[in-house]
């Protein structure tokens, strides 16, 4: 089964691609490590797209895309693979089918962004030894003080307040779109992300078995 998980920034997409994964045996391709083993592997495509990125300019769709051809005829994608992170915009898209890739469903994880605001913004994570919390769900004994080594925990650049807001934006803008045109293809599914990560997971598999 070929799928593509949509989801805002901080709604759980990454966990629940991995779920799939396992219970499906897929594989789960993100465009960025894709992009990067193609041009490893010295690939037509793969050199196309280096060009593009020693220069500091995007890839263009085409590119991409054709990449993403050379992968999934590997013989790990026999059964199906996950897209996480491609299509972003509807015309990628429909790049995407005028390439002749065959999408069968389109899981889309939605959390209300207030939710993503409050799971993002309260996270923190060790200077330290890198371990993660959140003031909320998961909060420190002492304030500020990492539990296993004592070090500071601090907010990354990618939680902060304005990082999220601005993150979440641009998904309304770019990729939100392609909920519509998934669902005139009568492709879409929405789950809603619950509190408990195993719950969401269960909702996310009966999805792609109904």
């Amino acid at each position: 089964m070929n799928l593509i998980l949509l989801g805002a920034p901080g709604a759980g997409k990454g966990t629940q691609a991995e779920v799939i994964c396992k219970a499906l045996n897929i594989p789960t391709i993100s465009t960025g490590n894709m992009l990067r083993e193609a041009v490893k592997n010295g690939t037509k495509s793969g050199l196309e797209a280096k060009s593009f990125m020693d220069s500091g300019k995007l890839v263009p769709d085409e590119v991409v895309i054709g990449i993403l051809k050379d992968r999934i005829a590997e013989d790990d994608c026999k059964n199906g693979f996950i897209l996480d992170g491609f299509p972003r915009t509807v015309p990628q898209a429909e790049a995407l089918d005028n390439m002749g890739v065959t999408i069968d469903k389109v899981i889309e994880i939605y959390v209300p962004d207030e939710k993503i605001k409050q799971r993002l913004s309260g996270r923190r994570v060790c200077e330290r030894c890198g371990n993660s919390y959140h003031v909320d769900f998961k909060p420190t004994k002492v304030e500020g003080v990492c539990d296993a080594c004592g070090g500071k925990t601090v907010i990354r650049k990618d939680d902060e307040p304005e990082t999220v807001n601005n993150r979440l934006a641009v998904y309304h803008e770019q990729t939100a779109p392609l909920k519509g045109y998934y669902e005139k293809q009568g492709k879409l599914v929405t789950v809603e992300g619950q509190e408990e990560v195993s719950e969401t997971s269960k909702l996310t598999l009966a999805a792609i078995e109904a």
